[in-house]
């Protein structure tokens, strides 16, 4: 089955227009403009922290702002 293409608003909003809390390894990885493999070693490495839900593995958004502001800081 062919991956059917998101529109960027859906992925980082729910039908409510409020933004998503925990994203995928997909849209995190969309949301820093890294590849997928990219996002998974920098869970590897602690850089970045998940959280599990039964067998899902959720990126919390306050997560993926904490490595960007620690990226600039290092700057």
């Amino acid at each position: 089955m062919p991956r059917r293409e998101r529109n960027p608003a859906v992925i980082d909003s729910h039908s409510t227009g409020q933004p998503r809390v925990l994203l995928t390894v997909e849209q995190a990885a969309e949301r820093l403009s890294l590849g997928r493999t990219s996002v998974y070693q920098l869970l590897k490495t602690g850089h970045l922290h998940s959280v599990r839900i039964g067998r899902l593995r959720r990126i919390p958004a306050e997560s993926i702002d904490a490595y960007i502001a620690a990226l600039t800081e290092q700057q």
